[in-house]
């Protein structure tokens, strides 16, 4: 890697993330919130003979089929390791792209016998080798296996399935790396001298996955939306938006809502649509993202802090608005039993939405009002009662509404 230096104390104190006063949710940086849901499903499609792309700083960059398979080995890998998502695939492109453009490069200095291995040209930086420019004498792996794009790859996104886990550190094995800039998160597990390099690569990496992914249909229209905790069974603990966070005492953004509820209480899917990710991260836990089309445009909606045990579907699976789809846990940063729910129109990879204002404006347009949905009482935690709806027969969504009322606060 380009002049290594230690890691040392990067991520120390970092507690960034979803424990919340009462219950964790996911608190990502806003900066950042476009892309920090895993999307799933990458799949790679026809590898082009050239694609021309352009840094963030001007620079035009034109990648052969070489660079180009490279890159789709490094998706191929990211989309069978859980919790690597399309975010992971983008950073870990940001990264072959610094180090290498790309490129399985030998270093005959260090290593003659590295020539003798598939390889992109010859490079010199200390003694490093291949798309990542990863050093044996930092752990990374032996010379046969840095000269394999596919080694390099799963050492990079690292996590309990890399490699070489726990050390040297993969992106999964970086606390809150969702939460980072991605350049910062390429920067965490590079341990670059010039951190800074790797941001410029993005929206070329970005050109890339969207090149390289084969096009999946549309995830089926979704006739009604629906609450996705049972009626009765659960309490608003916290809104959507900037807050102070609870545990660093710092402002933090909050990506999501959090519903408080009893272990193993059903969580069910808001519409109909297709499971494009599952998995587990160090904030999230076990998460679900599934994308709908409403109203004919895609949204993804994300279920967070599930044990890994209590994800009841599996990517590319269809699922129905209702439908029972995990329970209530506790799992990653959280610090009891909740969900967290983000909402994110246009898919996983766009910015969210306040989940409570999107749900009540999904109602039923035959109902007059939140007193004749709810039956104008509370439950015990404050959340008005919700009704499953039947489908509406004006064509238009049906929604069970979440609480609007001030009974429902943290």
């Amino acid at each position: 890697m380009v002049r290594k230096v230690a890691l040392g104390m990067l991520m120390a104190g970092l507690a960034f993330g979803p424990a919340m006063a009462l219950l964790g949710s996911a608190v990502l940086n806003p900066t950042a919130t476009g892309a920090c849901l895993p999307s799933g499903g990458l799949t790679v499609g026809a590898i082009p003979d050239t694609l021309t792309a352009t840094t963030s700083d001007g620079h035009q960059v034109t990648l052969d089929r070489t660079q180009l398979t490279h890159a789709a080995t490094i998706m191929t890998v990211g989309a069978r390791v859980d919790g690597v998502g399309r975010g992971g695939v983008v950073i870990a492109l940001m990264a072959a792209l610094t180090e290498s453009r790309l490129r399985m490069l030998a270093n005959t200095t260090a290593y003659p016998e590295s020539g003798d291995y598939p390889n992109d040209g010859d490079g010199s930086d200390n003694d490093s080798l291949g798309l990542f420019q990863m050093r044996p004498t930092a752990g990374w792996g032996t010379v046969a296996d840095l000269m394999s794009s596919e080694y390099q790859a799963a050492a990079f996104f690292g996590g309990p399935t890399g490699p070489n886990y726990p050390s040297p550190p993969g992106l999964l094995d970086i606390p809150a790396w969702q939460e980072m800039d991605p350049g910062e998160a390429a920067q965490a597990v590079e341990v670059s001298a010039y951190p800074d390099r790797y941001r410029a690569y993005q929206p070329v990496a970005e050109t890339i996955v969207a090149t390289l992914a084969a096009s999946e249909p549309p995830a089926p229209e979704s006739g009604r939306v629906v609450f996705p905790l049972p009626a009765g069974t659960w309490i608003k603990t916290s809104d959507f938006g900037p807050r102070v966070h609870p545990i660093t005492g710092e402002v933090s953004f909050h990506t999501g809502t959090d519903y408080a509820a009893p272990a193993a209480t059903p969580i069910l899917a808001v519409a109909d649509g297709r499971v494009v990710s599952t998995g587990t991260t160090p904030v999230y836990g076990g998460l679900i993202v599934i994308e709908h089309t409403i109203d004919g445009r895609p949204v993804a909606t994300a279920y967070a802090h599930v044990w890994p045990d209590d994800i009841h579907v599996s990517p590319g699976q269809l699922v129905t608005a209702g439908q029972h789809i995990a329970d209530v846990g506790s799992a990653g940063q959280s610090t009891g039993p909740h969900l967290h729910l983000e909402v994110r129109p246009d898919g996983p990879d766009q910015p969210p939405v306040d989940p409570v204002p999107w749900l009540t404006g999904h109602r039923p347009d035959d109902l007059d009002s939140p007193d004749e949905i709810a039956g104008g009482t509370c439950t015990p935690g404050g959340g008005l009662p919700l009704t499953l709806h039947p489908r509406s027969t004006t064509g238009r969504l049906t929604v069970d509404r979440p609480s609007t009322g001030g009974k429902a606060g943290r």
